[in-house]
């Protein structure tokens, strides 16, 4: 009885010794290298277990490498990969580009790839270049027509420069500048939509691909058309401004009249009031000269006979005149 728990017991510890000796031997994948002529030694895959690095990401980019003819080692494909990058990537960029006749070390294709661009992509937009297509960029000529454009730029990649080069949205920028500028010199709308190939020549020759990872090959003009008539519409716009600035003047200056014609109203009335309490004091006056004796009690009987004479001569005129107004309108 002994014996037989011995042996399951041994068995068991096999067993165990096993599944723990292939989770940190790779031994399929060390096989398989072995198959392909890649010499990796167990005890370096061993190593990537410990450095926490999964072995098939190195080892199945090597042996694609090695027979492709790349002159790779585990070490850089090893450091590529703790740097966070794509290992199966960059081996495959190092292949198109061996393939395309693309000078392509592995250092600076671990650059382009650390530096988060697609390193694979570049090299296959080096072999076909890429069509970009820039959205519809307006702008006005000389005579004040708007002039819609839209161009497509064929572009290469430039592998130099994909490090620390503008993208695809400097290029359509730029293009769209040119389109302004060119536009915006000419004297005729017309001469843009007669000869589109103007603004091609006139951008292309600005070197719009200085300081990017592209080099553009072509600038085509895909569509022209006629906008607005931006010219007409500020000057009607202007008018209107000058209209309401008018009608603002001339409503402070209305405005300054009503002001001037209430001030004289008040003026008016204020002598009026001091007519009446100047006519007022004139009783108090006489009456003062009568009682001083500067005054006799006929000259007061004159004055108020000159004073009745006078309001009768009012009263005949007031009649003659209503009596004419009455004739007039019969």
């Amino acid at each position: 009885m002994d014996s037989i728990i011995f042996g399951v017991v041994s068995i068991f510890l096999v067993i165990l010794g096993i599944t723990i000796f292939l989770s940190f031997v790779p031994l399929g994948l060390w096989i398989s290298s072995l198959a392909a002529g890649v010499n990796v030694g167990i005890f370096t895959l061993v190593g990537m277990r410990l450095r926490r690095v999964t072995p098939s990401r190195i080892v199945n980019p090597l042996i694609k490498a090695r027979k492709a003819g790349l002159s790779v080692s585990v070490n850089q494909l090893e450091a590529h990969y703790l740097a966070g990058g794509n290992v199966d990537r960059v081996v495959n960029a190092l292949i198109a580009a061996q393939r395309a006749a693309i000078d392509l070390s592995f250092e600076r294709a671990a650059a382009i790839d650390l530096a988060g661009r697609d390193v694979l992509q570049a090299v296959q937009m080096s072999v076909n270049p890429k069509v970009i297509e820039t959205p519809v960029v307006a702008a006005v000529a000389k005579d004040g027509i708007e002039v819609r454009a839209k161009a497509r730029v064929t572009v290469r990649a430039n592998i130099e420069r994909l490090v620390g080069g503008a993208g695809e949205e400097t290029i359509i920028a730029r293009v769209g500048e040119g389109i302004v500028t060119t536009v915006g010199s000419s004297e005729s709308h017309k001469a843009v939509l007669e000869n589109p190939d103007l603004i091609s020549r006139t951008v292309l020759s600005k070197g719009l691909d200085s300081g990017t990872a592209f080099e553009i090959l072509s600038i085509d003009i895909a569509d022209v058309d006629v906008g607005r008539n931006i010219g007409a519409q500020l000057q009607t716009d202007q008018a209107e401004a000058d209209k309401r600035i008018a009608q603002a003047k001339a409503e402070e200056r209305r405005a300054m009249a009503v002001a001037k014609e209430q001030e004289m109203k008040a003026s008016v009335q204020e002598m009026r009031a001091k007519v009446v309490e100047a006519e007022a004091e004139v009783p108090k006056a006489m009456a003062e000269a009568l009682r001083q004796g500067k005054l006799g009690v006929m000259d007061y009987y004159h004055l108020q006979n000159l004073q009745a004479d006078t309001d009768m001569r009012d009263a005949i005129s007031k009649l003659q005149k209503n009596e004419s107004i009455d004739k007039g309108k019969k």
